[in-house]
C-alpha cells in the first residue's frame, strides 16, 4: 500500500515519539565510544583483524558515527570486500527501502560489493539467533529421538517438556524443580485453560506469540477466559513480558523489536544457566579413571549424557628423556644365543616417573536436547547404538578434541555464540567438521582468515628466518585444514596469504611439498591440468602489485613487456623531473654500459667502495628502492613491477624443479 504524504509524515512523527519515549529502539543509534571509533577506522583501512576484535568485544556494528556513517557504509565505500562480508555475516543491517540501506548500496565502490550487499536480506542479516530459537521451539514437537524428562497433562492433551529449559526461562519452575528434581509429571489445574498454558509454554520455548490465542465455541473456554489465564500464568511463572507482548501485538515494528529482544533475553538466560550448571559441574580427573565415573540419571542439573574430552598428549623432550633415563646396553657378543633375547639386556621401568605428567580428562554433564543441533549426535541418538540407550547411570561419550575445544563447541550449541582465540581456531574447525556443525565451521574459518590475516604486508625472508617476526598462524596447517574440511574460504585465504608473502616462502621445501600436494589432489592428472593453489597465488600476486598500477599506466606495460629490467641503476645521480616519465622499456643501464657489477658488489679499492655506497644511499634517499634480487629500481612502481616478474620467474623455476606442468 502506498501512503499519502500526510500519512507518511504522521507515521514518521509517531515513530520519532516512540523512540523518544524509549519504547522503540533506533536501528542505527549514534555511538561516540572509543571502541566504535576503532571499528570505524578499521573499516576505512580494511583491517580485518581489528574489525574481528571489535565485533568480538560486542561493539554495535549497526551504530553510526558523528558523520552519520555506519561501519558497513564505510567498508563498502572504501572498497574492502572482505570487511563488508565479515560485517554482514556478523549481523550488519543493509535493508532495502530504508535510508541507511539505500545509502550503503548507492555508495558501494564496485558492483562486486553491491551484489554482496543485495544477497543479504533482512532475515539473514538481522536475526542471527533464529537457528537457536527454532531448535528450542522444535523440541515441543520432536518425537524421535525422545529427549523430554517431564510431562505436564491437561484436560485435553499433554506436553512433553524439558526441565532445564523450564528452569532457565522461568524463576518459578527453577525453584519448584530445585526442591523436587525427581519429578517426572505434573497435572495442570482445571481452572487454567489449556490454550493459555500452550501459549505460555511456546513463549518459554522461544516461539512466536500467536495472533489468535484460541478459545471460543467448542473449546470449553471463551477468548476472554484464555486471556485471563495467560495473564495469570505470566504472573505466576514470573514471565511478565509474555502478557506485555500479547497487549502490544498490533504494531508490526514493535512486535518485531519485542521478538528480537525476547530471543536475546532467552539466549542470555540459557547462557547463564549453562554457565552456572554445566560448566560449574564439569569433572576433571585422570584419564585412567574417567571411564569409571558414575553419574546418576536423577540429578539436580537434569543432565542426561556425559561428554568426555582428553587433554592433548604432550610430546616428550628428547633431551630431557636422555638426561633422565640411561639407554640400556645391547648384547654385542658373537655366538649362539642359548635362549638369551636379542636387544636390550635390561627392560626400562614402565612406572611413571616423578616428572611425568598424568593425562587428564574432563567430563561435561550436558543435555541431549541441545546436542541434537549437531547432525553427529542426532544420528547417534536416533539409532540403536549403545549411546542412545537409557541406563541407570549417564552414558559417557568420548569426543576427539581437547576440553577447551569441546567447551567452545558446547557454548555454541547452547548459546549460538562462540568466542575463541586464534590458537584454538584450527582445532575448533576440525571439531565442528567432525560433529557436522556447519555454522561453527564458518565461524572458525572467519576467525582464522581475519585474526590470522595480519596486515598482508610484505615480510622479508631475512626477518622471518631471524625470528624477528612471529607468524600468528601456521599457514601450512591452515590450508591443509581447508582441504580436509572442505572450506573454500580457508583455501582462498591461504593463497592470498602466500601471495602477499611469497618471497618468504618460495624457497622453502615445505612450500614445494605443498605445491606437489595441490597437484596430486586432481585425480588422473594430465599435463594440461593446472594447479589450483598456484592459480590462486598467481591471481592474488597480480592483485598485490597491480592494485598500485591501475592509475599509473604500468598495467598495460606489464602485460605487453614480460621482460622488465632487473639490472642495477646507474651509479650517477638520477635525473628526473616532475614532468619526466620513466622509460621502462629500455634498459636503465644503457646510458652507462661500463657499470656491469651488482649494486652490492665490493670494489677492490676502499675509496671506490665508499663512494659507491654513498651513491646507492643517495639514490635510495631520492626515491629509489631495492628489488628482491638486490638491484636498485627508480621508484616503488618500477620496483614492484620488477618484483612481480621476479616472483613469477621463481614460480616457473619451482615448477621446473618439481617437474610439474601448470
Amino acid at each position: 500500500m502506498i501512503l499519502r504524504k500526510d500519512q507518511l509524515e504522521a507515521s514518521l512523527h509517531e515513530e520519532k515519539n516512540l523512540i523518544k519515549d524509549g519504547r522503540l529502539k533506533e536501528d542505527n543509534p549514534l555511538d561516540f565510544s572509543e571502541s566504535f571509533g576503532r571499528l570505524c577506522e578499521a573499516c576505512r583501512r580494511g583491517d580485518l583483524k581489528v574489525c574481528q576484535e571489535m565485533i568480538t568485544e560486542g561493539v554495535n556494528i549497526n551504530a553510526r558515527d558523528s558523520f552519520d556513517y555506519t561501519p558497513l557504509i564505510l567498508a563498502s565505500l572504501c572498497g574492502h570486500y572482505e570487511v563488508v562480508q565479515l560485517l554482514l555475516e556478523s549481523g550488519a543491517l543493509c535493508e532495502r527501502d530504508t535510508f541507511q540501506g539505500e545509502r550503503c548500496l548507492y555508495n558501494a565502490l564496485n558492483d562486486r560489493i553491491r551484489n554482496l550487499l543485495l544477497q543479504y536480506d533482512y532475515s539473514k542479516s538481522t536475526d542471527p539467533l533464529q537457528p537457536l530459537a527454532s531448535h528450542i521451539t522444535s523440541l515441543l514437537t520432536r518425537d524421535h529421538p525422545q529427549t523430554s524428562d517431564i510431562i505436564v497433562t491437561t484436560t485435553q492433551n499433554s506436553f512433553r517438556l524439558h526441565k532445564f529449559v523450564l528452569s532457565a526461562r522461568s524463576p518459578y519452575f527453577r525453584r519448584k524443580l530445585s526442591t523436587a528434581p525427581d519429578t517426572t509429571s505434573w497435572k495442570l489445574p482445571p481452572a487454567i485453560p489449556p490454550q493459555a498454558f500452550e501459549v505460555a509454554i511456546r513463549y518459554i520455548y522461544l516461539g512466536e506469540l500467536p495472533n489468535d490465542v484460541g478459545g471460543g465455541p467448542g473449546t470449553g473456554f471463551t477468548e476472554n477466559e484464555v486471556l485471563e489465564g495467560i495473564d495469570k500464568l505470566s504472573r505466576q511463572l514470573e514471565i511478565r513480558s509474555l502478557w506485555e507482548g500479547i497487549l502490544e501485538g498490533g504494531d508490526r515494528r514493535l512486535a518485531r523489536q519485542r521478538r528480537t529482544e525476547e530471543v536475546e533475553k532467552g539466549r542470555d538466560q540459557l547462557k547463564a544457566w549453562y554457565r552456572d550448571n554445566v560448566l560449574r559441574h564439569k569433572i576433571t580427573t585422570d584419564s585412567s579413571k574417567a571411564g569409571h565415573v558414575r553419574w546418576d540419571r536423577a540429578n539436580g542439573i537434569f543432565a542426561d549424557v556425559l561428554l568426555r574430552a582428553d587433554d592433548a598428549v604432550e610430546d616428550s623432550d628428547p633431551e630431557e628423556t636422555s638426561s633422565g633415563t640411561q639407554t640400556p646396553p645391547l648384547r654385542r657378543t658373537l655366538g649362539p644365543l642359548n635362549g638369551i633375547p636379542v636387544g636390550p639386556t635390561s627392560q626400562a621401568s614402565r612406572s611413571p616417573s616423578r616428572t611425568r605428567k598424568t593425562r587428564k580428562s574432563t567430563l561435561f554433564p550436558v543435555h541431549r536436547a541441545m546436542l541434537l543441533r549437531s547432525e553427529f549426535f542426532l544420528t547417534m541418538f536416533s539409532s540403536s547404538f549403545r549411546e542412545a540407550q537409557s541406563t541407570e547411570h549417564l552414558q559417557i561419550i568420548p569426543i576427539d578434541c581437547t576440553p577447551e575445544v569441546l567447551e567452545v563447541v558446547l557454548t555454541f550449541l547452547y548459546t549460538e555464540r562462540a568466542d575463541f582465540s586464534l590458537d584454538l581456531a584450527v582445532n575448533v574447525l576440525f571439531a565442528a567438521d567432525l560433529l557436522f556443525i556447519e555454522k561453527l565451521k564458518v565461524k572458525a574459518a572467519v576467525v582464522i582468515s581475519t585474526l590470522g590475516n595480519g596486515t598482508m604486508s610484505q615480510i622479508p625472508t631475512q626477518q622471518r628466518e631471524a625470528g624477528e617476526e612471529q607468524e600468528a598462524i601456521d599457514i601450512y596447517d591452515v590450508i591443509r585444514a581447508g582441504w580436509l574440511t572442505r572450506v573454500p574460504r580457508l583455501e582462498e585465504f591461504a593463497a592470498r596469504y602466500f601471495a602477499y608473502r611469497l618471497e618468504s616462502y618460495i624457497e622453502e621445501e615445505d612450500f614445494a611439498e605443498l605445491i606437489k600436494e595441490s597437484a596430486a589432489r586432481i585425480r588422473g592428472r594430465q599435463e594440461t591440468d593446472s594447479i589450483e593453489l598456484l592459480d590462486d597465488i598467481r591471481y592474488y600476486l597480480s592483485e598485490r602489485f597491480r592494485l598500485r598500477f591501475e592509475d599509473s599506466g604500468i598495467e598495460e606495460l606489464m602485460d605487453s613487456h614480460s621482460d622488465l629490467p632487473t639490472e642495477p641503476m646507474p651509479t650517477g645521480p638520477i635525473k628526473t623531473t616532475e614532468d619526466e616519465a620513466i622509460d621502462l622499456t629500455s634498459s636503465p643501464t644503457s646510458s652507462s654500459p661500463k657499470n656491469t657489477q651488482p649494486a652490492d658488489a665490493k670494489p677492490s679499492n676502499p675509496a671506490v667502495a665508499a663512494a659507491a655506497a654513498d651513491t646507492v644511499d643517495n639514490q635510495i634517499l631520492s626515491g629509489a628502492v631495492r628489488t628482491l634480487d638486490g638491484e636498485i629500481a627508480g621508484d616503488e612502481f618500477v620496483g614492484d613491477a620488477v618484483n612481480y616478474q621476479i616472483l613469477l620467474g621463481k614460480i616457473e623455476a619451482l615448477l621446473e624443479r618439481l617437474k610439474l606442468d601448470a
